[in-house]
This record gives C-alpha cells, structure tokens and sequence, in this order.
C-alpha cells in the first residue's frame, strides 16, 4: 500500500501495470505507488484503476500479478483504466496439477477452538434449530407460506425457547419438467440436502398431488435422522388449501415439544462447515473483505473444519491457480471438467462465460471476468483444494473445497446450504441484501462507506484494510471469531431482518415443458 501527499493508491504486485484508487482521484493529483510519482490525467473514482505505465494496444495488463484483461488501445500513464480501454480476451493458462498444494497440519482436538452447537444422532452438529415447511412444488408454496406465517403469528413459539422458528422453503419449479431429467434430479438433490440439515428438527413436507416431482420419488433415497418428525401430504390428499393449512399447522405444533428438547453443547471447531459467497462486488472485494474471508478459512482448515468456495463463473480464468493448489490431479480435473461444461452450457444458451461483471460491479470499479475472478477467489484462502463437489452434493471432506454453482446469489448459496454449510459468510461492496434460513448469514463489507450507510445490514466491516487502519490478518481473526460465535447462537444482521425464506432458490436446470 503506497501513499502520497494527495492521493492514496493500492497496488498489490510491484509488478501490476495499475493500482486501485483509495480516494477519489482527481485529473492533476499526483500518485505514488511505490514506483515514482504518476500524475492523473483523468478524473479515477474511489475503487477505480489508474495506469501506473504506458501500455501499447493489446498487451496484457497486470493485477494481483495477473492478466485482469488487455489494452484495448493505447493506454498512457496516469490514464483511468476502465470498460473504455480494457477488454477481455482469451489467453493460454498452464494447468500444473498440485504444485502449490500446501496440506495444512490440523491442531490436536484438545487444542482446538470450540463453539456451542446442536449434535445431531448421526454425528452432524446444527448451528440453529428450526422446523421447517418444504414444498416439492409450485404450486404448493402459497399453502406453504401460510402454514408457516400462521404458527409464527399464533405466538406460541414463544413457547419454545430452543427452536429457532419455522421457515417456509417454496420455488418456482417443480413440475413441467421431465420426472428423471437433470433438473428434477438437481432440484431433489437440493431438497434432500436441506431435509437431512443438521440446522433443522422437524419437516412438513408438501406437495399439491400431480406433479411430476412426487414425494415418494422424492423421499425414497432419503436417509433422515430417527429422532427428526417428517409430515408428507399433498393438497388435494388433504381437501384443498384451507385444510392443508390447519393440518400443516398442527403438524408442526405437535414437532414443536420435540424440537425444544435439544440443547446445545461444546464441540469442537473441526464441526463447522462454512460457505462463502460474494455478491455486489466491488474492486475492493479481491483487497479486503474475501482475502480475509479466505485467512478465517485458512484458520478453520488449521482446526479441522471445513470451508466451501463457489460460483464457478466468478472463478473463470483463475482455475489453473486453483488447480495447482488441489490434493491430486484427479482433484484438479474435476474442477477443469465443471470449467468446460460451463463452456458448453453458456454457449448453448447464447451467453459466454465473459459475460460479466455485473452492471453494479463495474460501477464499482471491476472490468472483466478475469478481475473479478481474481477477487473472488481469494475467499477460498491459501490451503490445498481437498475436493471438488458439483451443486447441492454432500460436501463430507474437510478442508477447503469447490461446489459448481452459478454466479446468481441465491442460487449458489442454496447450494451451498443442501452441500451442508452450517454458517455462511457473505462479501459484498455494493450493498447487497441476503440471508439464507435456516442457516445464519454474516455480511462483510468491503470498505468502510459501505458499512456506515448500510449498517444494519452489515456484521462486519473489512474497509479498515484499505483505510489503513487494520490488517487481511486482524480481520480474518475478527471473521473467525464471529463465525464461532454466530454458530454458538449469537444473531446475524439478516436475521434480525428477517431474511432468508425468499433466498431459497434452487439451481433450474433443463427444460420447461
């Protein structure tokens, strides 16, 4: 981090053509990034790149160390580096399978940290304790949401203190689909992810009674906890809504004694499976919030747990990096195979895996795929890529590993969630809203106007790293611990507002009939 008397910028790699404005810049300001004083010829809003040398048309431009794109003109010193001047373009990247694999030296269980949480029967152990309203359906959700809205609205979970509350999981999908086509089977993965969660007690599971994703085709390769209560029925089984509800509500009632009797106990820290996402990103993302994401990850793989990094188009152009960090070839080749078939799919349906950033990310001050992929991969920290899992598939190794999901928020975090992630942290820079019940959500901001503006949203705030007033370290020790104590019971900002019924999204794969 380089300052002069007039503007503070960022740069990351003494090799790296740009550097990150601090501050807004203005034309006339000069810089100093460590390699002499360059002098602003455009105006460079906060977040935004400025050129730290002359780059000719079509070279390759340097951040993090890495091409983040090409100069789509000449580019003059102290010019603004933006969509206006640098493009994307494919580039040869060398695969060199676990040649940066760091196989991390897990502590003793005696000296690890720990947190309070809920042992399940089959060894899992739940960070919050819900029941829970599954639609296999539609056309079931509005049912749905009434059997879950009325027995919060009865005040008598007020009751039972050790249940958490009752969440209505409703989607769009569900039928006009074929019955034992990829997305009937994505869709049952996911929902038989969330059944066999360790953050809920008891399920209602509804249907309306002709679609094509049955209940019994649904439960049949389920293998639920004994001690877990699970109600199946469907709308027309049942007489129509109004029937459904009450009989829906007083299910639930009755799961409520069953629910309570769970009590939280100390285990270690190895128990938590952490998801993290990132969503709204801004250019800061890849310098504060996800790298001291990915040092709370390092920290939980040193204690044994477990730290899962998706959205595989936003780690488009950085698979060879995580390649040479995984734990065999085989492991590596799993995540290239994702790759191409993400090639294949977005190719298929009119897009390319360069459609992004965002509009809301390049106004923060990203450009390319390849910028942001760079950020974001940083929240998987520095430690050996264990495995690699496709969407909503049981993540059952330790360490750090990859899920297949899209880019989308929602959709990825859902996956994350069926995966089994217990606790989730998510980054943003733009301000996004999000939670994802029954699983609590930490939001980490990435700089510090951010935090101020959107405070109740935000748990936690990074902007101290590019402020000057904290280090990637001390926030990733701040993450950590908010993660163990969030798991141990303590609220989330989204959970206070309420967030995290509408978040449940499960991945539309195939075709609607």
């Amino acid at each position: 981090m380089a300052e002069s008397s007039t503007a503070r910028v960022i740069r990351l790699r003494p090799v790296d053509d740009v550097a990150i404005a601090a501050v807004d810049v203005a034309a006339g300001t000069g810089v100093d990034a460590g390699g002499g004083v360059v002098v602003a010829r455009d105006d460079v809003p906060r977040g935004h790149k400025i050129a730290l040398r002359a780059l000719r048309a079509g070279a390759p431009v340097l951040r993090y160390g890495q091409v983040i794109g090409f100069a789509g003109r000449d580019i003059a010193e102290g010019e603004h580096v933006h969509l206006h001047n640098l493009e994307y373009r494919e580039f040869r990247r060398d695969y060199e399978f676990g040649v940066d694999a760091r196989i991390t030296e897990v502590l003793a269980e005696a000296d690890r940290d720990t947190f309070a949480g809920y042992v399940r029967s089959d060894g899992r152990v739940g960070t919050r304790n819900y029941l829970g309203v599954l639609t296999t359906v539609n056309c079931s959700a509005t049912a749905a949401k009434q059997i879950a809205a009325r027995l919060r609205h009865s005040g008598v979970l007020d009751e039972f203190e050790n249940v958490d509350g009752v969440v209505a999981l409703t989607h769009g999908t569900g039928c006009g689909m074929a019955p034992d086509g990829e997305g009937a089977a994505v869709l049952r993965r996911v929902m038989r992810g969330y059944l066999t969660h360790p953050n809920f007690a008891g399920f209602v599971v509804l249907g309306l009674g002709c679609e094509d994703n049955q209940i019994a085709a649904l439960t049949r390769d389920v293998h639920m906890r004994p001690e877990v209560p699970v109600f199946t029925s469907t709308i027309q089984e049942l007489g129509g809504t109004r029937k459904t509800v009450a009989a829906g509500v007083a299910r639930l009632t009755e799961m409520l004694p069953i629910a309570n009797a769970a009590r939280r106990s100390r285990v270690p820290a190895s128990a938590l499976v952490l998801g993290t996402n990132c969503g709204g990103s801004d250019s800061y993302s890849g310098l504060t919030a996800n790298p001291a994401l990915g040092n709370a990850v390092d920290r939980l793989v040193r204690q044994g747990g477990t730290g899962i990094v998706g959205e595989t188009p936003e780690i488009y152009g950085t698979e060879h990096m995580l390649v040479r960090r995984a734990v065999s070839e085989r492991v590596g080749r799993k995540l290239l195979e994702r790759i191409d078939w993400w090639r294949e799919y977005t190719a298929k349906n009119g897009g390319s895996m360069d459609n992004n950033p965002s509009p809301g990310n390049k106004a923060g001050g990203l450009t390319t795929i390849l910028e942001k992929s760079l950020g974001a991969v940083a929240k998987g920290g520095t430690t050996a890529l264990t495995d690699v899992v496709e969407y909503a598939e049981p993540v059952t190794t330790p360490g750090f590993v990859f899920m297949d999901t899209p880019g989308y928020d929602p959709v990825s975090v859902t996956g994350i969630v069926a995966g089994g992630a217990t606790v989730v942290c998510f980054t943003t820079g733009r301000g996004s809203a999000f939670g994802c019940a029954p699983v609590p959500s930490i939001k980490i901001a990435t700089n510090t106007p951010l935090y101020q503006h959107m405070t109740d949203d935000m748990d936690i705030n990074a902007g101290g790293i590019v402020d000057g007033d904290t280090t990637v370290e001390q926030v990733g020790e701040r993450i950590y611990r908010r993660v163990l104590a969030v798991a141990s019971g303590e609220p989330t900002r989204s959970e206070s507002l309420d967030y995290g019924e509408e978040e449940f999204v499960p991945w539309h794969l195939g075709t609607v009939m």
